[in-house]
Order: structure tokens, then C-alpha cells, then sequence
């Protein structure tokens, strides 16, 4: 994430640096990024021209107007991070976690100022999918919220304000809740998981792009959807942890593409060449849409409130 994110700012003209404690990490910039642009079409060397890669943190800090954290998503470890970077970034620099789920009030605990501190949730590969969470915790100055949104702005990304700091923000809350009723779906043996994957591809999943879940329900009528709730609703799966049939998956080693197993199987070589068909799709769909992008509310004025 942190090499595409990189890419996202040095493609708008800004110029940035990465650091990773990693030498390999830091070594595969150059490739990641030439990887990305050749995807897109665009000057690889032009965009390299802006990325610094840096050997430590405080040469990476040094002036810099936003700072992202880009690393595993784990609690301790962005402590960790968040820790040094109030120690070594400047008073001024605004701290922001890349985080897919962590509540950044909790993130910022390790930080002396938390003013200062916000999410900035990219979506992956960041330089295909134009979104990015703003997450504001309790902490974080309103000021901090608009100078964010509007560096993103810049970078020609589509920022949108998150103003209740609750794990997973909006789009993984969404995601996973969807991913649940998937799971569960699976394993009450109602269908197969091809079949799951199906219906949401050729199904409602091809207008998702076009109109969101609260838009579709005014036009189809909110009455319809009350309808549909009182019969449904009763009956989704509101399991409150990990789903056991997922558990088992994982216990098992049934861990995706990465053991060659999952909830499909997963022969040496698909998952390179699946995720190079979605990477394409996702070319052409932001070729596609690009004259009509919305960037936030309701494409004719923004919603009721």
C-alpha cells in the first residue's frame, strides 16, 4: 500500500518519500511503482522522479506536510510506529494511519499531540480505486480533517469524511457485513460459494458502481424497502464474532490463494492471473466513469439530512 499510495501523490505532481525498516521493502519501490503506472499508461520515469526512498524514518519525516502509516495491521505495531513519529516528525506534520479497521482514537494513544492524528483509509491498489476514508477520532482537530481532505483533493482522490471513529469505518463495515451473510450462506449450505460470488458479480454488484444502497432505495421506494426488511431482517445471519465455519477455514490452513485453498481452490498461477483480470477491470471501469465521477452526496445536489 505504501509504494501505490506514493504513487497516487507523485502522479499528481507531488513530490513524497518512503520509508520501510524493510531494505527489501525498500528496494521493490522502483518496481512496484513502474508496475503501477505501466498499468495506467503513464510515465513511469515522470512519477519516479517525485519518490524519494529513504533509509530512516526521521530523513523521511523531514518538512513533511502529511505523514502516512502504511504497515500491518496490527495495534502494537502502529503504537510503535506513531510513537517515533511523535518523536521525530515535525510539530506541524499531520499523522495519518492507512488502517483498515483500527479506531484511530486507539492508534493515537501513542501520541503526544493527538490533535494531530487522523485515518486516511486507501483502498487497494490506491492509484485504481479513488476513495479515501478521512477518519476523524475524538481527538483530531477539524482543521487537521479539511487541510487532509484537501491534499487528497489535490491528488485526485474522492475523500470522503468519516465523523464517528467506529472500527472499520464505513466501506469494511459494509464489506464485512456483506462478507458475514456470504459466509453464512455457505455454511447453512444454501448455495456454493461460486454461486455466492455469481449472483453478487452479475447481480446487484454491477450497479453498485453506478448507484449506492441508500440512492437504489429511494428510487425503488423506501416502503419497498421496509417491506423487504420485515421479512428479511429476522432472518440474517448476526453472528457477533468470527463466523465458525471461517475459524475452521483458518484452522485447517485453508487460507486462500496464499496455501492454494480457500473457499475455492487455487492451482499455482491463478491468483497472479486473477488479480491481473480484476487490475485491468478496474482500468477499465475508471476509464469508463472518469467524465462522471461524483465526489461526494448525491450526484443532483446531496442527500436529505
Amino acid at each position: 500500500m505504501g509504494s501505490g499510495i506514493a504513487q497516487v501523490f507523485a502522479s499528481a505532481g507531488l513530490p513524497c518519500r518512503i520509508y520501510d525498516p524493510l531494505q527489501q521493502s525498500r528496494e521493490s519501490v522502483r518496481s512496484r511503482v513502474a508496475t503501477g503506472c505501466e498499468l495506467l499508461g503513464v510515465d513511469v520515469d515522470d512519477v519516479l522522479s517525485r519518490i524519494e526512498v529513504v533509509d530512516d524514518l526521521r530523513s523521511a519525516c523531514d518538512a513533511a506536510t502529511l505523514i502516512i502509516e502504511a504497515g500491518p495491521e496490527s495495534i502494537a505495531v502502529k503504537h510503535a510506529i506513531f510513537s517515533e513519529l511523535s518523536e521525530v516528525a515535525p510539530s506541524t506534520s499531520i499523522l495519518a494511519s492507512n488502517t483498515s479497521a483500527i479506531p484511530i482514537g486507539t492508534i493515537a494513544e501513542a501520541v503526544a499531540n493527538p490533535t494531530r492524528v487522523v485515518g486516511t483509509h486507501f483502498w487497494n491498489p490506491p492509484y485504481l480505486v479513488a476513495l479515501v476514508e478521512v477518519v476523524q477520532s475524538s481527538a483530531t482537530s477539524p482543521d487537521v480533517v479539511q487541510k487532509t481532505m484537501q491534499i487528497l483533493s489535490s491528488a485526485h482522490m474522492v475523500p470522503v469524511h468519516v465523523k464517528v471513529d467506529v472500527p472499520g469505518f464505513v466501506g469494511n463495515r459494509m464489506q464485512h457485513a456483506l462478507k458475514r451473510e456470504a459466509i453464512a450462506l455457505v455454511a447453512n449450505g444454501v448455495c456454493s460459494a461460486e454461486t455466492v460470488d455469481l449472483v453478487v458479480r452479475h447481480g446487484f454488484g454491477r450497479r453498485l458502481a453506478l448507484v449506492g444502497p441508500l440512492e437504489q432505495a429511494d428510487l425503488g421506494g423506501t416502503d419497498l424497502t421496509l417491506a423487504i426488511h420485515e421479512i428479511l431482517m429476522p432472518d440474517i445471519d448476526s453472528t457477533p464474532v468470527p463466523h465458525p465455519y471461517l475459524v475452521a477455514m483458518v484452522e485447517r490452513g485453508d487460507l486462500g490463494a496464499k496455501s492454494g485453498r480457500g473457499f475455492f481452490e487455487w492451482p499455482s498461477g491463478d491468483a497472479q492471473r486473477r488479480r491481473a483480470e480484476i487490475n485491468q477491470g478496474l482500468v477499465d471501469q475508471s476509464q469508463d466513469t472518469s467524465s462522471s465521477t461524483v465526489e461526494a452526496g448525491h450526484p443532483t445536489g446531496g442527500p436529505a439530512s
